[in-house]
């Protein structure tokens, strides 16, 4: 009887088994248009992704590069007007590089440096705007976007948030130049808004971790001022 009930059992199981194949082979060929469709579009998606990076990403990348070089000499000479529209010899200034060349890794430099130019042309709100269109890739322009957003808003007169974005400046990274400057004006905003503890703490960092900048040598002074 035992062995029956096992047997019974057993084909049962076997029984459930087919039909379960049976039913999953019937999806298959009831919905084989949608599943090779499906699989069709996964693939030709990966591949035309891979084909924008190669042949057209790529090569536009390569373009902007070019494109943007007389805009960056003008940069470099402090003619701020001229790199964002009208760097000279028929190339795009800054403005037209983001236009044009918005999804390469040029684009968006051209973002940082239309930042810059507009900070240092006292176009404050504009430089605020393109800074924060810009997605910073390496250490050194994270702190300089934070650091010039903070100087924006302290033009502004919004200090608080200009006290935020010092502050942020100083966090990232370790940069040996930038991060005590950007240290000593989160100190000296933070006293001129009269919480002198954040001042005092800053300026300690300062002359712990950054002794041989020029903020580090001049720690002990403002220090001496709290009574340290």
């Amino acid at each position: 009887m035992a062995r029956r009930k096992k047997q019974k059992k057993q084909d049962e199981t076997l029984i459930d088994i087919v039909e379960v194949s049976e039913q999953a082979q019937g999806f298959v060929e009831r919905n084989q248009k949608t599943i090779i469709g499906v699989a069709a579009a996964f693939l030709l998606l990966v591949g035309g992704y891979f084909g924008y990076k190669t042949f057209i990403q790529a090569p536009k990348q390569k373009e902007a590069i070019n494109q943007m070089s007389q805009a960056q000499i003008q940069f470099e000479r402090d003619s701020f007007s001229a790199a964002l529209e009208a760097p000279g010899a028929g190339f795009p200034g800054f403005l037209d590089i983001i236009d044009q060349y918005g999804g390469t890794a040029s684009g968006n430099t051209a973002k940082y440096y239309a930042g810059l130019c507009y900070f240092n042309l006292g176009r404050y709100d504009d430089a605020i705007e393109y800074l924060n269109s810009y997605s910073a890739k390496d250490e050194l322009t994270k702190v300089m976007k934070l650091g010039v957003l903070g100087d924006s808003y302290s033009e502004l007169n919004d200090l608080e948030k200009a006290l935020s974005f010092y502050k942020k400046a100083t966090n990232t990274g370790s940069n040996d130049f930038l991060v005590p400057y950007y240290l000593q004006k989160y100190a000296f905003l933070s006293d001129h808004l009269g919480d002198r503890p954040e001042a005092l703490k800053a300026y300690q960092r300062i002359k712990k971790d950054f002794p041989r900048s020029s903020e580090g040598l001049e720690a002990d002074k403002y220090l001496a001022l709290f009574g340290n």
